[in-house]
């Protein structure tokens, strides 16, 4: 498996390869060239001696993975991690969650929350994140500063915020950023409209035809508990599921968030319209809002990404514990302990986040041709010995900090777990600021 030219610009040697695509295959004694940032090769270690490399890396010890992908979250919450735990869905959102970020969402704010985010994704393996969060010009600011890939879906919301005073202003907003933007090779723009219970009706279908004239995505909060769904049929006769695909809502660019109340005529219906779930078990089982029936939706060939949701509700942007629990769910819920092995969850964590971004062409797997977003995982400390599966510690026995070197289109990001880009004693200086300011106008439940 290998391109030209002979020249390349780095040039990698770890032990051990696990590209994902094939799933489940695992390459050792190969080395992986990076030129022009993308990979151009993977070849056999014997091999790779005619390959003349800018720079070369040993890694002895370290598996290469993707770089994965955190396909939903809200990355300035960061600043309000821990703030409020303990409570339901709504009443943590109502009465403490929503209060904070009126008083205290701003430019900054985002600004702020979002580094500290891309820090913490940073250093646990994600070089890839989705947000959805007010101001997000100053989280797709602060993402270009760090060289991190992002996907920017702008908030729609019926009522104003500090952001915008009603859809049709996110909406425009929104729009303008993405002109702003549209020449970023790392930053995509899409739709966010919050949730079908907080934008109406009108104004989904405003959003639905947006996307399909500019082709662009759309991610959306959806059955996330039982409660919701209830209250949908109670109101418009029908599941949400159901009222979005009237409204052409449902398609190959949709990514459906949480998706914990699913019957099998949802499964079909996700199916049949090539729309994607992501899949965030964490926040879902921090907040008992349920559980998506992940083996359900994989054997009906559903795609499912995996995203963290915020650090006010997981409280960390950490994949790999999110990869761990949802293959540990994924049996629970099925009963089956076969059920969503190793490689799924990996599957999930990478190619899987590149489909529902529609990106599957660039990023997701270790490939020639393909970007180089890519991350070192050191395996050889006690916590992963002995080593039978390479595959198989990386999904239950890592939990991040193993991490030790990422890149994104050929660029390091991290290198020997120190961030390259990202100054992090001027932003935990920030970071305590903020934490002083929040806590002195509200109480910390």
């Amino acid at each position: 498996m290998s391109t030209s030219p002979s020249t390349v610009d780095t040039l990698l040697h770890p032990d051990w390869i696990v590209p994902v695509v094939p799933r489940g295959a695992v390459l050792t004694n190969h080395s992986l060239a990076i030129h022009d940032g993308r990979i151009s090769h993977i070849l056999p270690r014997a091999e790779a001696a005619s390959l003349t490399a800018a720079r070369e890396l040993a890694l002895p010890g370290q598996a290469l993975i993707p770089g994965m992908i955190n396909t939903h979250g809200h990355a300035a919450m960061s600043l309000l991690r821990g703030y409020a735990d303990d409570l339901p869905l709504m009443p943590w959102l109502e009465q403490h969650i929503w209060p904070a970020e009126g008083a205290h969402v701003s430019a900054d704010f985002v600004r702020d929350g979002t580094e500290l985010a891309i820090a913490e994704m940073l250093r646990a393996g994600t070089t890839t994140f989705s947000d959805m969060y007010f101001f997000p010009d100053a989280a797709a600011a602060a993402a270009v500063d760090a060289g991190i890939r992002c996907q920017i879906v702008f908030p729609i919301l019926d009522f104003p915020t500090a952001w915008a005073r009603d859809a049709d202003e996110y909406i425009s907003k929104g729009l303008r950023l993405r002109d702003e933007l549209k020449h970023r090779g790392l930053v995509q723009i899409g739709f966010g409209p919050h949730a079908p219970y907080t934008v109406s009706p009108q104004n989904l279908l405003k959003v639905a035809t947006y996307a399909a004239e500019l082709d662009l995505p759309v991610q959306i909060h959806l059955h996330e508990t039982a409660g919701e769904v209830l209250a949908a049929v109670e109101e418009h006769g029908e599941r949400p599921l159901d009222s979005l695909n009237t409204m052409g809502l449902l398609g190959p660019r949709t990514q459906c968030v949480h998706m914990t109340d699913l019957g099998d005529q949802d499964i079909a219906l996700l199916a049949a319209t090539g729309a994607h779930v992501v899949h965030c078990p964490q926040s879902n089982m921090k907040l008992a809002s349920g559980a998506c029936p992940v083996s359900k939706l994989l054997d009906r060939g559903v795609n499912v990404a995996l995203g963290t949701d915020s650090a006010a509700s997981n409280n960390d942007l950490n994949l790999f514990a999110e990869m761990q629990t949802a293959a540990l769910l994924g049996k629970l819920t099925a009963g089956d302990a076969a059920a969503l092995p190793a490689a799924d969850a990996l599957y999930m964590a990478t190619m899987g986040g590149a489909r529902a971004m529609g990106l599957e062409q660039e990023i997701g797997s270790l490939e020639p041709g393909k970007q180089a977003d890519i991350v070192a995982v050191d395996l050889s400390g006690p916590e992963c010995q002995p080593l039978y599966n390479p595959l198989s510690q990386l999904v239950y026995a890592c939990n991040g900090s193993q991490v030790c070197h990422s890149w994104v289109a050929g660029a390091q990001l991290l290198h020997n777990r120190q961030l390259t880009r990202i100054n992090l004693k001027d932003l935990q200086q920030r970071t305590a600021a903020w934490q002083e300011k929040i806590s002195s106008t509200g109480k910390n439940q």
